[in-house]
Parts: C-alpha cells; structure tokens; sequence
C-alpha cells in the first residue's frame, strides 16, 4: 500500500529511506536505517521486525541478498510482504510477495531498490529508479526526487495521505553524538510529498552545514538592519547604530537561539560575519 525507496550514497557514507502511501504515520512503520549497517523499506502487511532484524543481521556484515533471504525464510507470511534493502556497502535487494496487491513490483540498481503495491502501474518504480538516478546533490535531495517522480507518475491508486525521508550518516545526529541526519515525516496531508519538500529545505536551513562561501561580512547596512529586528523583538534596548559591537553580538546570539540557528551562528565563530541562508530567512521572517 505504498512506494519507497532505500538507497546508500558512498561518498556521502550515508544511507536513507523515502516512502509515500494512502497510509496514516507511514515512516513509523516503513523506514528503518543504521549507519555503517544500511537501510530497510519494509511494507505491504508490513512486519516491522523486519526494520531492527535486517539492520542487526547487515551490521553483522551480511549482505541485502543474504539478510533478505534469511527473513523471508523464517516469515510463513512472506507471500504478503515486500521489503528493501541496502546493505554497508550499498549492496541492494527487494523482494515483493506472490500475494501483494496489485500493481506491485520492484527495481533494484546500483545502490539503491525502489518498491510499491497498490499503485497505479510499473510506471511508478521506473520513474523513482530514473528520478533517482538522474538526479544530483546530497542523498535526501535524491530521494525525494525519487519520491516526487513515484507521485507525479500516478503514486498509490488509493489516493495520498503521508510520507517520509530519513537519512543517517556516522556522527549526522544533532549535536553530532547519534547517526540521525535526517528523520521527517508528514503523518496525514493531502499532499505529504510536497509537504515533504519544504521540510527538507527548513531541515537544510536549521541543521545543514554552512557553506564558507555563503558566510558575510556584516556591513554597516547588514548592522542596522539586524539591530532594527533585535530592537522590535526586544532583544536590544540601544539605539541602532549600524556599529556591530559586543552588546549587539550578544543580543544577535539570543535570537538565533531562539530562531534555532545556532547551527549557523554562534558566539564561537566569526561573529562579524553571517550567513547568507542565514540571513535570508530573517529577512523574510522579519521583514526587509
């Protein structure tokens, strides 16, 4: 009763899932993904055991192939299932039961496998795999084209209701002591794919790494106007000056955590520059 597609990205050394159906919360039962260990996609009557065991048995060092095999084996239900994988090393399986609802099918390519039942035609899964493949960027970005294909090419025949991307990489959590990179979900919309897309740009914004490029030196005019907005939300009780000193500094510092862009600009940086993307969303936040 969904689409989805597992995939690895080496030089990124990072491993996702995307998933969209007519299903309510469909990432808590869909998307399941360890760094170093791989992903999984498991649906259709979906056994979510499949999520931990398959991660367990791949992180072990097993391939997809062989950590696929190995579950459908012990599942007298496996006719019902369909599940993707991709292994640590960006080996990929899929599997879709006998007894799936059609139309059902799958495609597996190098580093990644794209799955669906109920949906509207095979064309579905080939334009995820085409999407996929064509596509440029980092691995979330990547999977969402893929997902937006699989949408735009007719989806699930049930209609849409949610839809998810995770991505984890060694280190990628908040704060950088977990592998959750990435873990959004849109539970029940009209159009959850789309939704999906603003939220991993919002996601890029509060959490990406800055791009040196993109860092600014604060102008006097770039001055004036961050203390207009610090002045207006209370954060400054000076006049503005366009003279970036430390009160100025300290007061930016308690805005951006609480626009959490902490991830952008902080005390223990270059205080005298900002970043564009930065800057950009306070601008539109807060006006000119």
């Amino acid at each position: 009763m969904t689409f989805s597609i597992v995939a690895h990205d080496p030089q990124e050394h990072a491993w996702g899932v995307a998933v969209a159906s007519k299903f309510l919360a469909v990432g808590a039962v869909v998307c399941w993904a360890q760094a170093g260990a791989g992903a999984v996609a498991t649906q259709s009557f979906a056994r979510m055991s499949f999520g931990p065991d398959g991660l367990r048995l791949m992180g072990q060092g097993k391939s997809a192939h062989d950590t696929l095999s190995s579950l459908l084996a012990a599942d007298p239900q496996q006719a019902q299932r369909q599940v993707g994988m991709v292994d640590g090393q960006g080996g990929a399986a899929s599997h879709t039961g006998s007894e799936c609802f059609p139309w059902c099918g799958h495609v597996v390519g190098e580093g990644f496998a794209c799955q669906g039942n109920i949906l509207v035609g095979p064309q579905v899964v080939y334009a995820m795999a085409d999407a996929f493949r064509a596509a440029s960027g980092a691995l979330e970005d990547r999977l969402l084209a893929a997902l937006l294909a699989g949408d735009e090419s007719g989806g699930d025949k049930r209609g849409k209701q949610g839809a998810a991307l995770l991505v984890v990489k060694p280190g990628g959590g908040y704060g950088g002591d977990t592998d959750r990179y990435l873990d959004l979900r849109v539970d029940d919309d009209p159009e959850p794919t789309q939704r999906l897309g603003g939220l991993v740009k919002l996601h890029r914004l509060f959490f990406g790494r800055p791009d040196p490029a993109d860092q600014m030196p604060i102008t006097q005019d770039i001055a004036r106007q961050l203390q207009g907005w610090l002045v207006a939300q209370g954060y400054l009780k000076t006049e503005v000056t366009g003279e970036w000193d430390e009160g100025s500094k300290q007061a930016f510092w308690e805005m951006v955590g609480s626009e959490n862009l902490e991830e952008r600009w902080n005390l223990a940086g270059n205080t005298d520059q900002i970043d564009r993307m930065a800057l950009e969303y306070l601008r539109e936040r807060f006006g000119g």
